[in-house]
């Protein structure tokens, strides 16, 4: 099967592109001497984790209860969730500890006693990391407040926990504005957890690991150290908001849509299948211009931007294209496009196909798909 005979819009993935990216990260981890668990958000595929485990990947992360449950159902024996689980949801994570080992953070020490309490009930133990706040200012405890380090150590103490270290997550860094910055973020933040760990250890409290994790700031941070473990997840894929934050080449993004002229109403205008349920309204951060949502390539098999032709609009089903220039689209003809976001291009389908060059080798089930709670 070729490209042409696929039904519009869909989503590609190019297996070498794939294998390429896997491969580069975990030379980098490894040249670093840092574990490497990839977050599954990016591709929600047990498929690509089992590729990203057999080339060299120590265990995965998931993002929710939900996606946990897929990777344990399809076998995946060491899951963590870097994200801040309230003990409401005690009985999914005992009955997933039944089925894999799961860890997963905290970031207030009332939450952590209401997990110590559900796990002593229970008669469990729960691996545990607390998060710490290196500069986005979402999730995790303030390093540099009063009493931060006593926080981190009674969490360390309390029955029923298993205290594993510290996790960060420098998704400022998709706001950098040069590859300096970038690393000067990744170096700030392995410089925040160790000291950190230092001042926990100080009052008996052994931090094992150190755990950080963004694409963007992967490739500093591998040469950084003190840290234990990278999380990255969208370098499998990598799209353009990487290209433009300079973490990939448009030859890297193995993650395209695949759609069609439906429309060519005017001179300036192309109307494609793949509106916001396809390419996600997610605009493109960090240096230079980047209008759109997405880069439509020369052609079906060429890698590189027409810069004739920007994604102006996204309505539900339809993607307004503007043309500068000549351009000789016409009702019929496909498209390939790098989204702005690969991540939540993964949600929005329950399969993707393989793809080597024009030709369809297989597909992907996405089995995680819509897991969001």
């Amino acid at each position: 099967m070729t490209l042409q005979e696929l039904r519009t819009p869909c989503v590609l993935v190019d297996w070498r592109r794939l294998e390429r990216n896997i491969d580069r990260m975990q030379a980098a981890a490894d040249a670093g001497g840092l574990r490497l668990r990839p977050h599954a958000k990016t591709h929600k595929s047990p498929e690509v984790a089992r590729l990203q485990l057999a080339r060299g990947a120590k265990g995965i992360c998931c993002a929710k209860l939900g996606e946990a449950e897929v990777f344990a159902d399809a076998g995946f024996e060491d899951i963590r969730l870097p994200y801040p689980l309230h003990p409401s949801n005690a009985d999914r994570v005992i009955a997933l500890l039944d089925r894999t080992h799961l860890s997963f953070i905290v970031d207030n020490i009332e939450v952590a006693r209401g997990w110590s309490a559900a796990m002593t009930a229970a008669g469990r133990e729960v691996d545990v990391l607390v998060k710490v706040d290196v500069g986005l200012h979402r999730c995790g405890i303030d390093p540099d407040a009063s009493g931060a380090a006593e926080m981190v150590a009674q969490v360390g103490r309390l029955p029923g926990l298993r205290f594993r270290g510290l996790l960060s997550h420098a998704g400022h860094a998709y706001s950098a504005s040069s590859d300096d910055e970038t690393r000067r973020i990744a170096a700030a933040e392995a410089a925040t957890l160790t000291g950190l760990a230092s001042q926990v250890g100080a009052l008996g409290v052994r931090c094992e690991e150190i755990s950080v994790g963004a694409t963007p700031t992967a490739r500093h941070s591998a040469t950084l150290a003190g840290l234990t473990e990278m999380r990255p997840g969208n370098y499998a894929y990598y799209d353009r908001m990487q290209v433009a934050l300079g973490s990939a080449t448009w030859d890297d993004c193995a993650l395209t849509v695949l759609a069609r002229v439906v429309s060519r109403p005017a001179a300036d205008r192309v109307i494609l299948d793949s509106g916001s349920k396809t390419l996600t309204n997610d605009v493109v951060r960090g240096p230079g211009e980047t209008p759109g949502y997405g880069v439509v390539l020369e052609a079906l098999d060429r890698f590189s931007p027409n810069r004739q032709l920007v994604i102006e609009r996204l309505s539900e089903e339809h993607a307004k294209v503007t043309v500068a220039g000549g351009c000789a689209l016409a009702p019929g003809d496909l498209v390939r496009i790098i989204p702005n976001h690969s991540c939540p291009v993964s949600n929005l389908v329950d399969r993707a196909w393989k793809v080597d060059g024009l030709n369809v080798t297989g597909e992907v089930e996405i089995a995680a798909r819509g897991r969001i709670a």
